[in-house]
């Protein structure tokens, strides 16, 4: 693979089986995720996506945990109730439990060092920081519709980051072009991380043939971002790079990635995925892999 491939879609796959439209069993799901660590391509994964309300789940899954105490742990992300929702301590310090009791190899290393969480108010993004502790990242879910700009600015400074939903099960459920490529130059602006969740299994842009959606593609979604934070892309520009659907939009080699005639070098991709950009949801860690491999990139 050309390096900047690498750099791109490294760690990129936040793996959430549990999820629609895959709606695995959480047996299913602990013993995938474990298969894809150990395997070839686990280079491309990341986080296993978990809620707490299924901690218990979890733990009746008996997963395949790391038992040597000089292992890494699973890596999880912890889906919480709302950032409004008074239930947050209590999940809080569920995480809190869960950490100390897999801090160890003897009941399996794991730990939650992230969570995601809706917000629609900047009070409760500022309350929510308040409780959240300096051991885990939070990413906010920002509803849709609105511009951006106001929630993120509770966000900035909060060691905290941004998440967008870029489909679902419906054709309803994806956001059109205009509100993806605002979300990320506003995000851009602010110099606060994103996460991106939903509908984004297949890397380029193309009509779903379940929901009849145009579905954004994570090459898109996740160029359009390295170009936003290194050249400041208009907003013309970053809707083409958007809309692209074939690959030949773009270009990938040792030296990094292209555009059109934008330009970003390995150095400043693998920047853009380390403090901007950070990954994306997906219940399939499959499809993309064998779409990239279609695409003869894999």
């Amino acid at each position: 693979m050309p390096e900047g491939l690498v750099a791109l879609v490294s760690n990129l796959i936040d793996y959430a089986g549990l999820f629609p439209p895959a709606g695995l069993d959480m047996t299913t799901t602990v013993a995938n995720y474990a298969a894809y660590l150990a395997g070839d391509e686990n280079w491309m994964l990341e986080r296993l996506v978990l809620p707490v309300a299924r901690f218990d789940e979890f733990e009746a899954a008996t997963p395949r945990l790391p038992r040597d105490d000089d292992a890494e742990p699973w890596p999880i992300t912890a889906i919480t109730v709302p950032a409004a929702d008074p239930r947050l301590e209590e999940d809080l310090a569920r995480i809190d439990a869960f950490n100390v009791t897999h801090a160890t190899g003897e009941a399996g290393l794991a730990v939650v060092d992230a969570i995601e969480l809706r917000s629609g108010a900047s009070d409760d993004i500022e309350r929510a920081l308040d409780l959240v502790p300096d051991s885990i990242f939070p990413f906010f879910e920002l509803p849709r519709a609105a511009d951006p700009r106001g929630l993120l600015a509770a966000i900035v400074g909060g060691e905290a980051g941004a998440k967008i939903r870029t489909g679902g099960v419906t054709a309803d459920l994806y956001p059109d072009v205009d509100t993806v490529a605002r979300f990320i130059a506003c995000c851009a602006a602010a110099d606060v991380a994103f996460k991106a969740t939903a509908g984004l299994h297949h890397p380029l842009r193309h009509r779903s043939e379940t929901t009849g959606a145009m579905e954004f593609g994570f090459l898109n979604v996740f160029v359009a971002a390295a170009l936003a934070l290194n050249r400041e892309l208009d907003a013309s520009t970053m809707t083409a790079v958007l809309e692209a659907s074939d690959i030949d939009a773009f270009t990938f080699d040792d030296d990094g990635l292209a555009f059109e005639d934008h330009r970003l070098s390995v150095e400043e991709i693998e920047d853009a995925r380390l403090s901007f950009a950070i990954s994306f949801g997906s219940c399939s860690f499959d499809e993309p892999r064998a779409d990239l491999r279609e695409l003869g990139l894999l």
